[in-house]
């Protein structure tokens, strides 16, 4: 019997196997998920309410679903551990705010560019300040380990060959941003995209100027399997997007607006009180009778929310007059989230779960501000900010404690040691103290309607020593 034929299709089988093997797309179609390899940031990921969030993040997601696939996404810190996941083929893409290098492009195939950015150099208004490269020589200068910004300013000092940078290990923007506002450093260099998602947490930096060539931002690819078929995949997905408009949508979504923590002004609210509240005020008021809740605090956190807006929606996809996410907006039965009432329902039902969910030695009303502050930031963040001020001496139930330690989860030394990682902690702060704010007026509002003022009798106006004549009129 001649075997020549079967011999030859189980080498021809065996040698398709081992090819398909290295097939980058093969391997996430096989095991149903796509991982990704990212950084903790604004730009790129984090955990917001419960829900992963961040442009990269959401951008990654899509490409999951186009590829029918799960996401799978590990932060790691520093750009060198995203480049080492994709060597040894534990991450398929590094979808991190990456703009293609010379030197990692020798090693790394990247996919499609998605967004124009350019290189600026950032300095602390009332610190430093510089017009060009040779401002910069002799100062106290710090980039990104292994950045592009770092690539630039080597070929930089071929005509600058004084100027000198510190890139110490690990270091991630919100780092060099917190230097930066500190003045431990004068000057630091990021992309355009980055600056825009901090800007208005930084009030006092500025762009000097920019460096370097514009150049795009772009997924790296892993280098241990062949991607020809997934960086097929991948310009379709790009060009799909970019023709039903979902990319230039994503990206004003994140970086169209001047994010800020500025707190709205009094007279703002007390309009708003007066011109939009009396839409809304039984509705609210119903609604805080059915869940206990005191109906100023509800309208308090309804205007921090969305400014009595029922058709209100937040650069990271929140909706409705109370902003739930569609993972709250399902657990809290809620169907339709641009409904008023419905909205205001979930809000109430979930605030009230996440402050039944505290630890029951919070007294009130700290209570009532970590309730607020979960509702905000996620009850994970928070537990991570009560550990932190523990741990720092602080008291975890006292409010006035826990908020000194919650904006420390933007810097990387503190939320890298933290269970739920990086968070934007200040924002939890102003929401909470907007929302009391808020809440105080309200109730100077409330009490000067049902207050009734004393009559206003000519005797009490005058002084004492003519009071008897005029009780003799």
């Amino acid at each position: 019997m001649n075997r020549l034929p079967t011999l030859v299709t189980l080498l021809f089988s065996l040698l398709l196997a081992a090819c398909q093997e290295q097939d980058s797309l093969d391997h996430i179609q096989k095991e149903g998920v796509l991982k990704v390899v990212t950084r903790n940031g604004p730009t790129t990921y984090y955990e917001n309410r419960g829900t992963g969030t961040g442009f990269e993040y959401v951008l990654a997601n899509m490409f999951a679903d186009y590829l029918g696939v799960e996401l799978k996404v590990t932060p790691v810190y520093g750009i060198d551990d995203l480049f080492l996941r994709l060597e040894k083929g534990r991450s398929h893409i590094a979808a991190a705010s990456l703009t293609p290098s010379q030197e990692r492009s020798l090693h790394f195939e990247y996919g499609p560019t998605y967004m124009k950015v350019r290189q600026f150099v950032i300095y602390r208004r009332g610190i430093a300040y510089a017009d060009s490269v040779e401002d910069l020589i002799g100062r106290k200068l710090q980039v990104m380990q292994g950045s592009t910004q770092e690539e630039t300013l080597k070929e930089l000092r071929e005509e600058y060959p004084e100027l000198t940078w510190e890139s110490p290990p690990k270091l991630e923007t919100a780092d060099l941003l917190e230097l930066l506002e500190n003045g431990d450093i004068e000057f630091t260099v990021i992309d355009s995209n980055e600056y825009i998602a901090n800007k208005g947490f930084y009030p006092q930096l500025r762009v000097a100027f920019s460096i370097g060539e514009p150049s795009a931002l772009a997924w790296a690819l892993t280098s241990k399997y062949d991607n020809t078929r997934l960086q097929k995949k991948l310009d379709a997905f790009f060009e799909k997007i970019r023709g039903s408009g979902a990319l230039a949508s994503l990206v004003e979504r994140f970086y169209g607006h001047n994010e800020s923590n500025t707190q709205i002004n009094s007279q703002t609210f007390v309009e708003a009180v007066e011109l939009r509240l009396p839409e809304y005020k039984d509705l609210i008021e119903q609604v805080a009778l059915e869940y206990e809740i005191d109906w100023r605090l509800l309208a308090a956190m309804s205007y921090q929310e969305s400014y009595w807006n029922p058709r209100a929606v937040s650069p990271t996809g929140v909706k409705g007059m109370m902003m739930l996410t569609r993972r709250t907006a399902k657990e809290m039965g809620v169907k339709y989230r641009f409904d008023a009432r419905q909205s205001l329902r979930g809000g109430a039902r979930y605030y009230k779960k996440i402050y039944q969910l505290l630890d029951d030695t919070i007294p009130e009303p700290d209570r009532s501000w970590f309730a607020l502050a979960s509702y905000n930031i996620g009850r994970g963040h928070l537990e991570d900010a009560r550990t932190l001020t523990k741990k720092q001496g602080g008291n975890p139930n006292l409010w006035t404690d826990v908020k000194e330690r919650l904006p420390l989860l933007r810097q990387r030394k503190y939320f890298s040691k933290t269970r739920y990682g990086f968070a934007r902690g200040d924002e939890a702060v102003h929401y909470v103290q907007n929302i009391r704010h808020y809440y105080s007026l309200l109730t100077w509002t409330e009490i000067s309607k049902v207050r009734v003022p004393p009559p206003k009798v000519a005797e009490d106006l005058l002084p004492p020593a003519l009071a008897p004549f005029y009780k003799a009129l």
